[in-house]
């Protein structure tokens, strides 16, 4: 038989690929098949991992799923995170990880022309290095980077940011409320209830990390921080983010399964900045800043009609000043944690991607 006429070749359909299984990743599969119910144009979903076994879906991710989160640790451990063997250009890879191993991958499927959709903050948000290498990637080959998830869950703020950039706009700062569990938290914590009650409310509804310690620590909104400034063009360092964490040394340094116990450390100190700031009639928000003179993070007290103070819930709020908005700020406002809303932020990036 004779060979096809190369004009004839059709490029196999891209496949979809999701690394995660908890609740980020649970709820990703949940709203995958809603979608599909509403027949959008999605990959099909090809296979699921974590980081215990990786599993074909076929036509029942559900079934998949609930396997993959019953498995138990077993010889294949690496392959199913990170056997980039498996994947090929054109296929869409969804990281719903928190996992350090994963995001050093990131670079290497891009580089393969697999796209890379991810909710995981350590690609864009901790090394400078990985980060450039990720966008020069993307830059110079087909694969594209979804990351809208990292930041915001979903909110226009990176997408804003790097179109002002390209439109030769210049940046003067960028602040935000930009953890959904510390708005969350500071939302409800008025001096009345303990707050180490309310950080065990926020970690029962998901809104926090499982080690609520990141959170605390302001290390998740300093990958924030540095995810955003890097988006404007910014080559921040980490070491260059100063970070006032809210947990003291001793709950820093207990074992995970002691945190729980040891939550009661932060009520007095919290106790003293709440009352000090009601005395004031100001309000405490958990805040990311970068400007010129440097970024930091930490807890600010701010008056009533400050443009960060008015947020609600875990709702997000940012604050753009540059050359275009230097009377009058943008600002970004929206629901930032909660499985649901990244889980819609992972599939709206998967859509964009498979449009194109």
């Amino acid at each position: 038989m004779s060979a096809l006429p190369r004009g004839n070749l059709t490029p196999a359909p891209a496949r979809l690929v999701l690394l995660g299984t908890g609740t980020v990743g649970t709820a990703f599969v949940a709203r995958y098949r809603a979608l599909q119910q509403r027949q959008l144009a999605l990959p099909q979903l090809h296979w699921l991992a974590n980081s215990r076994i990786a599993l074909a879906c076929a036509d029942a991710p559900e079934s998949a799923l609930a396997q993959a989160q019953s498995a138990v640790a077993g010889a294949a451990v690496a392959a199913a995170w990170s056997d980039a063997d498996a994947l090929r250009a054109g296929d869409v890879l969804v990281d719903a990880t928190a996992s350090e191993a994963i995001a050093g991958e990131h670079a290497h499927w891009l580089a393969r022309g697999v796209h890379v959709v991810t909710a995981n903050k350590l690609g864009h948000g901790t090394c400078l290095q990985r980060s450039q290498v990720i966008a020069r990637t993307c830059a110079t080959g087909n694969a594209r980077y979804g990351d809208a998830a990292t930041v915001g869950a979903g909110l226009p703020l990176l997408s804003s940011i790097r179109a002002l950039v390209a439109g030769g706009d210049r940046i003067h700062s960028i602040e935000g409320v930009l953890s959904g569990s510390l708005a969350w938290l500071f939302h409800r914590y008025d001096g009345a209830t303990p707050f180490s009650q309310c950080v065990r409310e926020a970690v029962a509804a998901g809104y926090t990390e499982p080690d609520p310690r990141i959170d605390l620590s302001g290390e998740d909104v300093r990958r924030k921080v540095l995810i955003l400034a890097r988006a404007a063009g910014v080559p921040l360092q980490a070491a260059q983010v100063r970070v006032d964490s809210l947990v003291p040394a001793a709950l820093a340094a207990a074992a995970l399964e002691a945190v729980d116990a040891g939550l009661e450390q932060l009520d007095a100190a919290l106790a003293a900045r709440c009352q000090q700031a009601q005395a004031r009639g100001r309000r405490l928000c958990f805040v990311g800043h970068l400007d010129a003179r440097g970024a930091r993070v930490g807890l600010r007290e701010l008056p009533s009609d400050h443009p960060l103070a008015g947020g609600r819930g875990t709702d997000n709020r940012v604050v753009i000043h540059s050359d275009r908005y230097c009377t009058q700020p943008l600002v970004i406002q929206g629901p930032g944690a909660g499985a649901q809303v990244t889980a819609a932020a992972l599939l709206d990036d998967v859509l964009r991607i498979a449009s194109r």
